[in-house]
């Protein structure tokens, strides 16, 4: 008789993933089966591997029933971070992508064709031959250093209190750079120099990549943009308000600046 390989389960319902407390703390489920029974209608996507183990994902229409006392539970995937290992938070980010992808890639929007998968991230149209890949949506950020401070905003779609740092969507026909300069102009009337590339990050809120720069601050007088922004000013390492939590790079690119890397 085969034996079968256990795999990694990423299982999803509205933005939470499963996970499942072990020894250590919080895990992934691992098993040769899936840990939930797997919906009529729900596709289960092969993602990679994980730990060597392959790694798949579905989508359920209920939560599982836990809490914080029980075995498994649903956890928001933002608030996962907190909990698993890094490995497991970016592969559940992945996994909710493709989800997304597939929730909205069921029909072609030229024919109104069901498509069918052809690779674990293609999808086909069988009347008009269309291919449909996951859509990332890229969005540039920036630290802006002005002698000892940094500039630090607040967005209205922020959850929150904290203050973070200018960000935008890349527009069409614009280079990264260009929308750098453009989003920091129209945010806050500021002018910019010195533009560095830093990093980028996977940011699947739902199925984004930020791209990081840090500049220094060239001109202008701070008027913000009141549809995005309702607060902003320079702060220096001394005040620094409430600012992102650790899984955003607007953070990592905050705690480059206090530690001097940047």
């Amino acid at each position: 008789m085969k034996k079968t390989t256990p795999c990694a389960w990423f299982v999803f319902n509205s933005g939470q993933v499963l996970i499942e407390k072990k020894t250590g703390g919080y895990h992934i489920p691992v098993g040769t089966e899936p840990p939930t029974e797997v919906p009529i209608g729900s596709t289960v996507h092969l993602i990679g591997t994980l730990d060597g183990r392959t790694a798949k994902t579905y989508a359920i229409h209920h939560p599982v029933a836990g809490d914080e006392q029980s075995p498994c539970m649903m956890k928001d995937l933002r608030a996962s971070f907190d909990v698993l290992p890094p490995e497991e938070y970016r592969m559940a980010g992945k996994a909710a992508q493709i989800l997304n992808w597939d929730k909205n890639s069921r029909y072609c929007p030229m024919c109104g064709v069901p498509t069918v998968q052809v690779s674990p991230i293609a999808k086909r149209c069988p009347e008009c031959r269309q291919e449909f890949y996951p859509r990332i949506s890229p969005a540039v950020i920036v630290l802006i250093k002005k002698a000892d401070s940094i500039l630090l905003v607040h967005a209205r779609n922020f959850r929150g209190s904290f203050k973070g740092l200018v960000a935008g969507f890349l527009e069409p026909g614009e280079t990264l750079e260009e929308c750098v300069h453009r989003e920091v102009m129209e945010e806050t009337g500021l002018t910019i120099r010195n533009l560095t590339y830093f990093g980028s990050q996977p940011w699947p809120y739902p199925s984004g990549i930020m791209v990081g720069y840090y500049a220094d601050y060239a001109g202008g007088t701070i008027k913000l943009q009141d549809e995005e922004l309702s607060a902003g000013g320079f702060y220096p390492k001394d005040r620094l308000p409430e600012i992102p939590k650790k899984l955003s790079i607007a953070r990592q690119l905050i705690d480059a600046w206090i530690e001097g890397k940047i």
